[in-house]
């Protein structure tokens, strides 16, 4: 369990999203959990929806340093990773560090960059370090990629492969907001400048609390008998082509003990599980051909076919 000071700064970093990304607070619940989590985020949806404020908005509210990686079809993984560059005064070759090297890094519109700079995450996102003129730099704690990506059926974008798609811990949409939230955005001030005044609401330290009592939430047996009831179930080849791997049980663990701790309790019910698994792991599996749903709600449909245990 968190203590009542770790507790009340959850509440303040929610409510303070809540100001800037307003009316989409499941997903807030969900980007936070994955942050405790240790995993990386993926934001799919159409432009100006507000997935690049929703990561400034996150990464300002916790302190953090923040970068933004602009993908575009001529970004270079140098651009990303940084590059060595001699300096004469030194008589010598002097690394200097890109955007990567940032606690929270937005890899803006991901799927636009060809599959070479999107490659070039797979090592920092796994090892949190990266490989440059033969040597191994590690990346700061925590490290944290947020990607954006446009719908794969809009013009100049490139579909991730699979192996970089399973490196993000949980997928979410935002949606259009509804009425009564498009006209607070409407009516308001421009979400720049209301990102401007925001202030951190909790220290790395309390932070880093809190992601290290996320492995301390108890997950019962007759829990772990429930989640692999839907491995096995997303693996009978009646939902989709292929199931999940042991990496992605393991993922939905992770979240779904994050999830627990925000809610204020110290074990995961199977509630924690249904309520991360479309975000967990829709994005890691393809329906079977005539399912005749998209993938979140193929998820959906397969976890109310599962008994609870």
């Amino acid at each position: 369990m968190m203590s009542p000071t770790l507790q009340s700064r959850l509440t303040q970093l929610k409510d303070q999203i809540s100001t800037i990304i307003v009316g989409k607070s499941e997903q807030i619940d969900d980007s936070i959990a994955c942050l405790l989590a240790g995993g990386h985020l993926l934001v799919e949806d159409v432009p100006g929806v507000g997935k690049t404020t929703l990561a400034h908005a996150l990464a300002v509210s916790l302190g953090l340093q923040f970068a933004r990686a602009q993908f575009t079809a001529d970004l270079m993984p140098s651009d990303l990773i940084g590059v060595s560059v001699y300096e004469r005064a030194k008589e010598e070759f002097v690394f200097h560090p890109g955007p990567i090297f940032a606690q929270v890094l937005l890899a803006d519109e991901i799927n636009r960059a060809g599959p070479k700079t999107q490659s070039a995450l797979l090592e920092a996102m796994e090892e949190h370090q990266i490989s440059s003129d033969g040597q191994t730099r590690p990346l700061p704690s925590p490290f944290f990629v947020i990607a954006t990506q446009n719908p794969t059926d809009q013009l100049g974008t490139y579909p991730l492969p699979e192996s970089q798609l399973d490196r993000f811990l949980m997928c979410i949409t935002l949606g259009y907001p509804d009425r009564r939230a498009e006209r607070a955005l409407l009516a308001g001030e421009d979400r720049r400048d209301a990102i401007a005044r925001l202030q951190p609401v909790m220290s790395l330290a309390e932070l880093q609390a809190m992601m290290a009592t996320v492995p301390q939430v108890h997950a019962s047996d007759a829990l772990l008998d429930y989640l692999q009831a839907l491995i096995a179930a997303t693996r009978s080849g009646q939902w989709f082509i292929e199931g999940m791997s042991p990496r992605a049980g393991i993922a939905v663990l992770r979240v779904a003990r994050a999830r627990a701790l925000m809610t204020g309790r110290d074990h995961v019910t199977p509630d924690d599980l249904q309520a991360v698994l479309p975000q967990a792991i829709a994005h890691r599996l393809v329906p079977v051909p005539g399912a005749g749903r998209g993938r979140r709600e193929q998820v959906r449909a397969m976890v109310d076919a599962v008994a609870l245990p």
